[in-house]
């Protein structure tokens, strides 16, 4: 029999030449030594299904639902679950994915019958029984043209639009039972992994909720209300299907076919008139609300919107004021640690809240204060006598912006009335098909990963090492305050990913192939690949996506 050497885990070891990951780790995985049962692995830096046959010289890493990674390949996997089970019972009916909600993800429920709440029970039940049976999800690698006649045949014209600019000759399919889809990325091995998830009805629709990295949220509890958020997404996808797009080859046959020019004008023109509507908002409650609090997670484009709607505000007769958060952090050696020893500059602790509150409901009440001034070299506050003057007259509207604007820690002494709190994010509704959604968190990341290799001298290597760690803080410090906001902001724009893509695939491929951001570098350029690129020119100077481009009319 012949032979390979691979390594598992830093451990050199000689298999047969036919073995898979999964038969390795069947093999070797001691269940008495506590490791996490891996659903996929880290073949030479890049992630890939247990069942793939392993060759001469492979470095495997086993990957756990507790990663990242992990997560997206059970998520896959349960996705498809939840379709076959709602074939085998509803041979009508179709989903079509929405957003994420908390530890779930939405789906709409089209066809017929119409969703009953007693549906639910029978869909999960269907869903534990192919568990049970532990179905295998079986690929194949054929022909784009027998692909695209397969999805034809079956009326899934989203998945021939994504393929119509597929410029390869083949590609892989999935399918599990009589459920069939493009293999966007690695599965299980086969659904008896797929023992812990939760369907549940959120009107009009369902919710396949799965387990978290973060542990913020536990599948027996009860899904958190996010209406609010759920609203801001559903405004958007009806702004896109008026607009005749839902999906990225739909997306693909404006660039290729034309008609983009004006997607991108209808798109930021919807930009503008929400920026307006809230600024009018604003403007009702001016005689009570003078303090207007803006957060939101990483490069959602806060300032942009900030700069915007400052000019929206001002056209209603007001001048905005800004007071930054940065100036009020205490000094560096009483800065709180986080779990690892570190400064935590993200915590609320580091942040003088007694003086700034103080300075609030001073400058709300119409008297003078003198504002400090921090020096980050030093790490300390610079001497009173330094400090700068502050005053609001009679048109002055007060904004703070920072990751801490909803939680009402930071500005506890302020009434409730007296503030507008706007959430700012960026909740991409443009799916890749159906069943394919695009995380905002990618959209997010691909605006950094811009941004800090053109304008802040990171490279995309950095700014894909550090993003779970800016991702951990979102978890802690924004997320569990954004249904406290007065309005939200969608600063999505759905044909971002094509500019973007123009940039990010320059920059990640500078990422070596064995840095240990690879596996996030080869699973973007995939989703990239199924984009059409778009040159920026037709890209409004005022656009949020000049805040990661470069080329804005404002000044950062």
């Amino acid at each position: 029999m012949k032979t390979i050497h691979v390594e598992l885990e830093g451990k050199a070891l000689k298999v047969p030449r036919d073995t898979t990951t999964l038969a390795l780790v069947a093999e070797r995985l001691d269940p008495s030594a506590g490791l996490q049962r891996p659903i996929g692995a880290l073949v030479d830096n890049r992630l890939v299904s247990l069942d793939t046959q392993l060759y001469d010289g492979a470095s495997i890493r086993l990957v756990s639902i507790t990663s990242d990674a992990g997560l997206e390949i059970y998520r896959r996997g349960a996705i498809l679950l939840l379709r076959e089970a709602v074939r085998l019972l509803f041979p009508e009916v179709r989903l079509v994915v929405g957003q994420s909600l908390g530890d779930g993800t939405y789906f709409e429920w089209t066809g017929s019958p119409k969703l009953e709440a007693g549906f639910i029970d029978r869909i999960e039940q269907q869903m534990r029984q192919l568990v049970e049976q532990d179905v295998s999800f079986e690929r194949e690698r054929l022909g784009v043209s027998e692909a695209i006649r397969r999805f034809n045949n079956r009326d899934m014209l989203d998945r021939v639009a994504l393929l119509q600019v597929f410029w390869h000759e083949n590609i892989r399919l999935v399918s599990l039972g009589g459920t069939i889809d493009v293999l966007h990325g690695p599965l299980p091995p086969a659904t008896g992994s797929l023992t812990d998830f939760r369907v549940e009805h959120y009107s009009p629709g369902l919710v396949l909720r799965l387990p978290t990295v973060h542990g913020s949220s536990s599948l027996a509890q009860p899904l958190s209300n996010q209406r609010k958020l759920f609203t801001i997404h559903r405004d958007t996808k009806d702004m896109l299907h008026r607009l005749g797009l839902s999906n990225v080859g739909e997306l693909n046959h404006l660039c290729v076919h034309g008609g983009i020019n004006q997607l991108i004008r209808v798109s930021e023109g919807f930009h503008e008139k929400r920026i307006a509507e809230i600024a009018d908002n604003i403007c009702r409650r001016n005689e009570r609300a003078r303090l207007v609090l803006i957060a939101g997670p990483s490069s959602s484009g806060k300032t942009t919107f900030l700069k915007r709607l400052s000019v929206q505000l001002e056209v209603n007769g007001l001048k905005p004021v800004g007071l930054s958060i940065d100036n009020y952090y205490v000094d560096r050696e009483d800065t709180p640690l986080d779990e690892d020893g570190n400064y935590d500059f993200e915590s609320i602790e580091a942040i003088d809240l007694e003086l700034f509150n103080q300075h609030l409901v001073e400058l709300l009440d119409g008297r003078e204060v003198l504002t400090p001034r921090f020096n980050f070299n030093t790490g300390k506050r610079a001497a009173a006598e330094k400090w700068v003057p502050m005053k609001l007259g009679s048109r002055d509207i007060l904004i703070v912006e920072g990751i801490h604007g909803l939680n009402d820690r930071l500005t506890s002494q302020v009434p409730a009335e007296a503030k507008f709190k706007i959430y700012v994010s960026a909740l991409t509704q443009l799916c890749l098909d159906d069943t394919n959604r695009i995380h905002t968190s990618d959209a997010r990341l691909l605006r950094r990963t811009v941004r800090d290799r053109l304008y802040r001298g990171y490279s995309a290597a950095e700014t894909l090492r550090i993003w779970p760690l800016v991702q951990r803080g979102e978890q802690r410090n924004i997320f569990p305050f954004q249904e406290s906001a007065d309005e939200m902001f969608n600063s999505a724009l759905p044909y971002e990913t094509a500019v973007l893509k123009v940039y990010a695939e320059r920059f990640l491929l500078e990422v070596p192939q064995d840095d240990p951001a690879y596996p996030e570098v080869h699973r973007l350029m995939k989703f990239l690949s199924l984009f059409v690129g778009i040159f920026p020119d037709a890209v409004p100077q005022n656009s949020i996506l000049r805040e990661f481009i470069g080329g804005s009319t404002f000044h950062y």
